[in-house]
This record gives structure tokens, sequence and C-alpha cells, in this order.
């Protein structure tokens, strides 16, 4: 990821002087006349994200105003390295710990671009940043990357993010942390018991495949991340629109978050036994794609009606959460872009999230607050589960009527959970739909740092050494 910072200001280090939009006018008050002069020629009243540059006597940059609501906030700079002209700047404020870290992130994920499939990509210079007092750099550094490669596998065209490609990435990040990978290819899904992976993506001319990722001490507790890698999905024989198709290449979201987690997790080197399993597919059209009413028998021995081949993610994870529970782990958590109804439910901007722990939600919602990183319960209602009979399977993949959706698919991917088994699924976006402070629109990491925070404070009291 292309952010810079250094350790220390020198002569030539331009201060930015946050403004809280609530104290602006006591602090207009403190000011010099020349000052005040310049705010009022210039129209600057502090609001949120905007910008005054104040020069010298010299006619040079001397020193930069920003409105913020919160000086401490982690989108407080993230607008300022696109708008402020190559330097070397400090954030002239007091800030804790917290607050200085969360700055420096906002700052840093302020300087993601992606640009990489342009003939002439953007030349724009990216400004340095001096490390603020008290900052976690640590913290800052892999959150950044992770949401970096999060953004990343998701923005890439799906002809270069197809299943093998995904698994390339796995591998690349495994290698990194010394971690071992192992894929399960084609037919080979069947022969390792893997039907629903290979059910979906059989069609598609790149192979369906199970990424395996393991790191960490055998006997530390485990935590196990699955992710939904349909890395294009066209709906299958159940085939969707031109507009529903338009950004499905997303619907790998769910591989990308866990991968981005896996990352900050063997990273901060977390006294846990990790595994990442992935299923890898594309969701195509051919002569041997599964249709709707087949009935499928699942790794758990569950037997599935396919009521339509457009909610195929359930099926790729639930062989994927069968393999996950079959380890007895402290923790399972998913991801994946499941829904639309998600989406009604709670918008683009929170991931919805089912969990059938109440201790930990609400670990998640407190992490998510603080964090800025915004997560929603909804609830497994039980008495939905109705809607997802079958009259010739032990259960459908969807249900006839059109409520409930997110609720529906939640409880159809409960069915291959303990209840013993701590279970958060985060049924997410995955995309910035629209652009905000350093959150252009494309791929976006969403539940990834609130749950980081749960599984650093929950499981990793020592650090793995």
């Amino acid at each position: 990821m292309s952010y810079r910072f250094v350790a220390k200001s020198d002569s030539t280090t331009i201060p930015i002087i946050p403004i809280e939009t609530a104290v602006f006018s006591a602090w207009l008050k403190t000011q010099g006349a020349a000052m005040r002069r310049w705010v009022k020629s210039t129209g600057f009243k502090a609001s949120a994200g905007t910008v005054s540059l104040v020069s010298g006597q010299d006619g040079s940059l001397q020193q930069v105003l920003v409105g913020v609501e919160d000086h401490q906030g982690l989108w407080a700079y993230a607008s300022l390295p696109s708008k402020l002209p190559e330097g070397k700047y400090e954030i002239d404020a007091r800030m804790d710990k917290a607050g200085a870290t969360a700055a420096a992130l906002g700052w840093a994920l302020g300087c993601y671009r992606f640009d990489q499939y342009k003939t002439k990509p953007t030349e724009a210079k990216i400004p340095t940043l001096v490390w603020p007092k008290n900052c976690d750099r640590g913290a800052v550094k892999r959150t950044a990357d992770a949401t970096s490669l999060v953004r990343d596998l998701i923005n890439v065209p799906p002809q270069d993010m197809g299943p093998p490609e995904l698994a390339s990435a796995a591998r690349k990040l495994a290698k990194k942390h010394s971690a071992r990978t192992n894929v399960i290819v084609g037919n080979n899904l069947l022969k390792k018991n893997y039907p629903t992976i290979h059910a979906v993506g059989r069609a598609a001319e790149k192979a369906p495949r199970l990424i395996d990722m393991t790191w960490g001490r055998r006997d530390a507790p485990k935590v196990t991340l699955v992710g939904k890698g349909v890395c294009f999905d066209t709906g299958g024989l159940d085939l969707k629109s031109a507009a529903g198709m338009l950004r499905m290449k997303k619907d790998m979201g769910g591989s990308a978050n866990v991968l981005g987690l896996a990352h900050m997790i063997m990273d901060a080197k977390l006294d846990v036994r990790l595994r990442v399993l992935i299923g890898a597919v594309e969701n195509s059209v051919s002569g041997n794609a599964y249709r709707p009413s087949d009935v499928i028998r699942t790794r758990k021995g569950i037997t599935v009606e396919v009521g339509n081949t457009d909610a195929e993610g359930r099926l790729v994870m639930c062989d994927a959460l069968a393999e996950a529970e079959r380890e007895n782990p402290a923790l399972i958590a998913d991801f994946s872009t499941l829904t639309g109804a998600a989406r009604v439910a709670v918008g683009t901007q929170i991931a919805a999230m089912f969990c059938n722990d109440d201790t930990l939600a609400d670990e998640l919602y407190k992490a998510g607050e603080i964090g800025e990183d915004p997560v929603w319960r909804l609830p497994l209602f039980s008495p939905y589960r109705k809607l997802l009979k079958s009259t010739v399977a032990d259960i459908n993949n969807v249900s006839e009527g059109g409520f409930a959706g997110a609720i529906t698919a939640a409880l159809y991917l409960q069915e291959f959970v303990s209840k013993k088994t701590p279970w958060v699924h985060f049924d997410i976006m995955a995309w910035n739909a629209v652009a905000r402070p350093g959150r252009p629109v494309g791929g976006e990491a969403m539940g990834m740092r609130a749950l980081y925070d749960v599984i650093e404070k929950r499981f990793a009291k020592k650090k793995r050494r």
C-alpha cells in the first residue's frame, strides 16, 4: 500500500491544525488578526472534511486548517492525502494512544489507490505524515495493509481473479507468514467430500476449489475463518439481469475479508491456531451446470434441494462450515456477500451480523462502535426455519417467499454449525457504493477490524513467540 510516514519533523514540516466544528467560533477568537482575515476571506468554517491551505508571507504553504468532528477520529484526516500537495506534514494536536493510532490509520487508508488497469495511472504524489506521538505503528501498518489487500482482491476484474488466482493470493499470504496451505481442485472435491462446492463451480472453465490455510501452535485456541469465494456470479441457470451481474466481481468479498483478517492475526503473531477455509468458484452456465430442483448431499450429510441457483453462496459455504465445525474450534466466523436482503435491512455501510452467542455479539458490536467499523445484529429467528422446508430433501437453499431473506440464509448456514460452538456470520456489502474520506468507490473491508479486536482481546492475551 502506498502510504508514507516518517519518524520526525524538521524545518520543512507543515503543521495540520484540526479544528472541531463545534468549537470553531471559540478557536477563531484566539487567533491573530491575519488568521481571522484569512478565514473570513476563504469562507472556511471548519465543517467536517473542509480544508484551508494557509500561506506564509513568502507565499509558501505555512499550515493546513482542517475541519473535523473529532480530532481523534478514524476518518478525520482520511481525505487529506488526496487534497494536500506533496510535502511533509504533522498533526498539531494532542492525542491519546487510541486517537493517534486512529488518526494515522485514517491517513494511511486515505492513501489507497487502485489504478493498475489504467494506461495512464494517477501521477499525483502522496504526501508524507510524521507519525503521531503515542501511535501504535505496528497496528496501523498491519491494518492498512490488510485493508489494502481486501480492496485489491475485490477490485481486480474477474478475468484476473478467478478461483486459481484467489488460491494464488492465499498461497502468497501464507508464504509471507510461514503458514501452510492445501488446495483441493475440481473432481477431487468429490473424492474429499465437498459436493456443494463442486456442484456450484463445475460449470465454469476455471475449476472450483477449496482453499485451506493453517497457522499457529496446534494446541493454541482454534479460530476458524470461512469466506465465500464466488469469484463471479452469473446466477447460474437462474440467470441474473445485466444490472444484477454488473458488480459480481465483488462476490468473493467474503474471502477477501478473511484473508485480510488472517494477515492481521498472523502479522501480530497472536497466540491462536488459525484456520482459513474458502470455497472458490465461479457460478457459471453450461451444459453441466447444477439445476433448480437438483438435490445435493452436503459434506455434513444433510440433503439440500436447490430452490434457486442464484443462492449459491450458502451452498459453497456450508461444506466449508461443516469442515470448520469438525475440529471443535473456540470460534467460527464467516464472511460473505450473501444476500441483497441484508443490504435492504442495514444499507451498504454496515455489516449485518448473526451470532449464536450473546456475549460474542455484544463484544463485536462494541468493538465496531469504538473502531468505527459498524456491525448490526440481526436475529437467528428460529420460527423462520420452516420457510426452508423441502418436500424432497432435508432443507431447501431458499424460501418460497421474498421475506426475511438475510435471516433465512443465516438459518441455512446455522444448520452446519453446532449450537455449542460460538459462531458469527457477517453478511456484508464488501463495496463502497459512494466515495467517502478514506473509502473510495470499490472493494471494502467490513467487520474485519471489529472481529480482529475481539479475537485479540478474547483469545490472545499472550503473543506467539
